[in-house]
């Protein structure tokens, strides 16, 4: 299933937009942001809706069965903000499912980080910065789909179930251990929301999510 999806978020990087700044906001929630991001489904559709609270707007994600992205070209200075940072909080998680393996390689909520390393959508780099039903928070693994892919485990519902926390995570660091890469520049983010392999249902929420300089 990742193989398939890592292919498509890689054409949402072709083109970049870059930005120097000590903050750098990836997504926006709003009507008007939602319609800017780019979907792919592995799937069908996870449903995807707006939100707001105290702290702004959110995106609410439900999947069951189901697997789509939503992403983003943009091209981060990780030299000026390599530190990425999400707020997020997953309702309900897919306890007891193998994330590590491909009958199970879904999460509630996860943030791909994609560098552009290559001609080829499987020559690329990624880093999937997930919110893990199973795992514990910097439990680290190999896709089972891709070796270009690296799933790493920013939240857990082991210890965060049903409430709002807000990681953050360097990015040019992990590239470079995690990748063997000394990345200057991410091409392109996306987000996804997915249960296609298990068909549990997840309820998840992302909020918040940008690039600092620490």
């Amino acid at each position: 299933m990742l193989k398939i999806f890592f292919k498509f978020i890689v054409i949402f990087f072709l083109g970049t937009n870059l930005v120097f700044s000590e903050k750098i906001d990836v997504f926006e929630f709003t009507e008007s942001g939602l319609k800017d991001l780019k979907v792919r489904k592995v799937k069908k559709l996870t449903s995807y809706s707006l939100g707001s609270n105290e702290n702004g707007n959110f995106l609410r994600a439900e999947a069951e069965g189901v697997g789509s992205g939503l992403g983003k070209e943009i091209e981060v200075d990780l030299n000026k903000t390599p530190f990425i940072n999400i707020t997020w909080k997953v309702e309900k998680d897919l306890k007891g499912i193998d994330e590590k393996g491909k009958k199970g390689h879904d999460f509630a909520a996860r943030v791909f980080v994609v560098k552009k390393t290559g001609y080829t959508a499987l020559s690329n780099k990624a880093i999937n910065y997930v919110f893990s039903s199973n795992f514990s928070v910097n439990d680290n693994w190999r896709s089972p789909y891709t070796k270009s892919s690296i799933d790493y485990v920013l939240s857990s519902t082991k210890s965060n179930f049903n409430e709002w926390v807000s990681v953050k995570a360097n990015v040019k660091d992990h590239f470079k251990r995690l990748h063997q890469l000394d990345v200057e520049k991410i091409s392109g983010i996306a987000l996804m929301t997915d249960t296609d392999q298990s068909g549990i249902k997840a309820v998840s929420y992302y909020q918040n999510i940008y690039f600092s300089s620490k």
